[in-house]
């Protein structure tokens, strides 16, 4: 597999909390976002964002 394939894959992986929570439109989006990058990088801050990313969003 390509280097900048790969690359692109796990950046994709990486994000996809913050992903779901901007195609859902969720109002917490930001916080998400925030959440995955700080620290995404360890396995409980990236299921921590994506479980959020799943929670309901609010509708106003």
């Amino acid at each position: 597999m390509e280097p900048l394939a790969l690359l692109v894959i796990v950046l994709f992986l990486s994000l996809l909390p913050t992903f779901v929570a901007g195609c859902r439109g969720h109002h917490n989006t930001l916080a998400i976002g925030a959440l995955n990058i700080l620290l995404g990088w360890t396995l409980l801050g990236w299921i921590g964002a994506l479980v959020w990313s799943f929670t309901a969003p609010r509708h106003v």
